[in-house]
């Protein structure tokens, strides 16, 4: 019963908030088939804080029930910004059954919004399960998906210093020739980030895979370093 309840109040909610002009743009700009309410991505998250404070999920099953729920049946993009937004709930931080759900997520979502959305509950899994999630993170970074590959290349953004570079080299390194600008852009944002924790890696790196990374991966990679 909680379940249908938060998910009603959630989708209550969204469609309380809409505001029609603002979705068509939204849509246009995603370039998405399913239509947007046009309630911008902070309301979401305020809607789903408050509708989970009210009517609190009782267990993981309860929650995982809840996300499938949303996502599956949304008639809006936000409903499913919203399923992302209840996975982040403590309840579920470190559970390695929500990895089914946050693939899923990937492969039906297959664009940017939606699978960079569960870049960071990727990287709690893998910091919390390391021998567990990196033989996946490796399969994921040679799947025939797209989407799934570029979340194996960007599940260690919020790892800073806890980052395993030579996974991520080796998440990296079977995509090196791919031509898909959403790939290409992943592999520059992946390293640039970590070059705020260890530039000399990713320069060095980057010097090493020269003829291989591609200029807008390479730009991207070292848009933080100083000239050398």
């Amino acid at each position: 019963m909680t379940n249908n309840v938060l998910v009603h109040s959630i989708r209550s909610s969204l469609r309380s908030a809409a505001d029609a002009t603002r979705g068509l743009g939204a849509q246009a700009y995603m370039k998405s088939d399913m239509p947007s309410l046009g309630v911008r991505v902070p309301e979401v998250r305020k809607i789903v804080k408050a509708a989970a404070k009210q009517f609190p999920v009782k267990s993981p099953d309860d929650l995982r029930s809840a996300v499938l729920e949303l996502w599956r049946h949304a008639e809006a993009r936000e409903e499913r910004y919203a399923a992302i937004d209840l996975t982040g709930l403590r309840i579920v931080k470190e559970d390695l059954h929500m990895l089914p759900i946050y693939e899923e997520i990937i492969r039906t979502g297959a664009w940017w919004d939606l699978v960079d959305g569960v870049a960071h509950r990727i990287c709690g899994l893998l910091l919390a399960h390391r021998s567990t999630m990196t033989p996946i993170l490796l399969q994921w970074s040679k799947d025939d998906d797209m989407w799934v590959r570029r979340a194996a290349i960007t599940a260690q953004l919020g790892a800073k210093s806890k980052t395993d570079a030579g996974l991520l080299a080796e998440v990296i390194s079977p995509n090196l020739s791919d031509n898909e600008f959403f790939i290409r852009k992943a592999i520059g944002w992946a390293l640039r980030e970590y070059s705020k924790t260890d530039p000399e890696w990713v320069r060095a790196f980057a010097s090493s895979n020269a003829g291989a990374l591609s200029p807008l991966s390479t730009r991207e990679a070292l848009r933080l370093l100083p000239h050398s």
